[in-house]
């Protein structure tokens, strides 16, 4: 009854209108840790949002897939409370955890009643600061990720994914799948996810939101509770990645009748001062869905796939303007060669008055849709947290899209946008391609 309670709540909050505005507040708890704070007293529910920075990126070496894998352990039970009783007690209480490792951070969020809270978040802090970790539920997960490692290198756009990065990020740690390969994997002991758990989840790469039912007082004990005998500090943080972007193409050799591209030329830091003309950029050449100029030259005009998109990619050490296309093995080449064509004619040309407005109305206007509920707004709030954005820019964020002139975003699409470095990975058969790349 409790969980039905709680899904008719969700779905009673999605119907409520859009906030006009959203007020954040900046807490720091007694314990000294940063949280930001949206109070939404409608319902007695709350999203909490944590985030720690480093993520998979600090797996140590030889250990590759460790942080991925302790992250997957933590909700397979704490202390004498193994996987069905935490699975159980978390039912009973109509509390949602979730925990994901990312190459850059480990994420975990929660969805609590407002009168299951302190039971809710006593189950989690122990999932987080005292997870069991014991054998024959490392067993069973590393069995699940081996699986999915497997399942991978069958998989052409995962093929294409893994031959990427290992191009363009070498020996930094982005430059091989998170999860860790059949070796890596298999030898990980227990140890090394206790070690994982250490050198990850401290406190000195935390952030914390919340929005719903509860008070800046009530949030600020909460989060000390929660977080308590965790670590203050833990492995460095990788550094920077040197990214290798020839130009040029690499072609993986793999049965099947379609071949899968991935390509990307340098990008630019969500830092700088032509972000937003940049993203809207993108908007335009590759990111706006079927109006886009690639989805229009490539799938519209041509036929030659099915989808063809652009888009940014900010990583902590590596910033690249990556894509994605499909086509049949004879077909592939073409595609390639209309990209190469079309990312050099709006480098030359530019984009047009008409399409930077059509872009702008379109990235206004989806962005409110985004803060539908207490939850999608506890992430966006924790993200902005960790890019450093102050807490006034979703009351400022569309502003900064319209200030984007015509004139700024031709300067940028000039000297951002590298044709003779957009980097190639095929995997297929492609006919008429070969590597140009060793």
């Amino acid at each position: 009854m409790i969980r039905l309670a709680l899904a008719a709540l969700l779905t009673l909050f999605a119907t409520l209108p859009l906030r006009a505005e959203i007020e954040v507040q900046e807490l720091t708890t007694p314990g000294g840790i940063d949280v930001w704070l949206v109070e939404e007293h409608a319902i007695p529910f709350v999203a909490l949002e944590l985030r720690f920075r480093g993520g998979a990126s600090l797996d140590a070496p030889g250990k590759r897939g460790a942080t991925s894998l302790m992250v997957s352990l933590l909700e397979e039970g704490t202390g004498d409370i193994d996987s069905r009783e935490f699975a159980r007690r978390a039912e009973e209480l109509a509390a949602s955890f979730s925990y994901s490792a990312y190459d850059d951070s480990i994420a975990i969020s929660a969805r609590v009643l407002t009168e299951n809270r302190d039971a809710a978040i006593d189950l989690l802090r122990q999932s987080i600061v005292l997870p069991r970790f014991d054998q024959p539920s490392i067993d069973r997960v590393r069995g699940q990720v081996l699986s999915i490692i497997r399942s991978d290198l069958k998989d052409p756009r995962a093929i294409a994914g893994q031959a990427f990065d290992a191009l363009v990020y070498g020996d930094h740690p982005y430059g091989s799948s998170r999860n860790g390969t059949v070796d890596s994997v298999t030898a990980l002991t227990r140890d090394d996810i206790v070690a994982a758990h250490a050198a990850s989840m401290t406190r000195d790469r935390l952030y914390v939101s919340a929005v719903g039912d509860i008070t800046a007082e009530e949030l600020s004990a909460l989060v000390d509770t929660l977080l308590e005998g965790l670590p203050e500090s833990g492995a460095p943080l990788p550094g920077p990645a040197t990214v290798h972007l020839p130009g040029g193409i690499q072609v993986v050799d793999y049965d099947t009748p379609q071949s899968v591209a991935t390509f990307a030329q340098p990008g630019i830091d969500r830092d700088d001062p032509d972000f937003f003309a940049a993203y809207l950029l993108n908007e335009i050449l590759g990111g706006g869905g079927f109006e886009s100029r690639l989805m229009t030259e490539v799938r519209e005009k041509r036929g030659l796939t099915y989808g063809v998109y652009s888009y940014l990619v900010d990583k902590d050490g590596a910033q690249v303007w990556m894509g994605s296309v499909a086509s049949a093995n004879d077909r592939i080449a073409e595609a390639i060669e209309v990209i190469r064509a079309e990312w050099a004619r709006i480098a030359t040309d530019g984009v047009t008055a008409k399409e930077l407005q059509d872009a702008k109305t379109f990235m206004t206007g989806a962005y409110p849709l985004r803060f539908d509920g207490n939850a999608p707004i506890a992430n966006i709030a924790v993200m902005m947290q960790m890019e450093g954005l102050p807490t006034d820019y979703i009351a400022t964020r569309n502003d900064r899209v319209n200030a984007v002139t015509l004139e700024q975003i031709n300067r940028v699409a000039r000297e951002l946008l590298k044709p003779d470095q957009l980097t190639f990975v095929v995997v297929g058969k492609p006919e008429g391609l070969n590597s140009t790349l060793n």
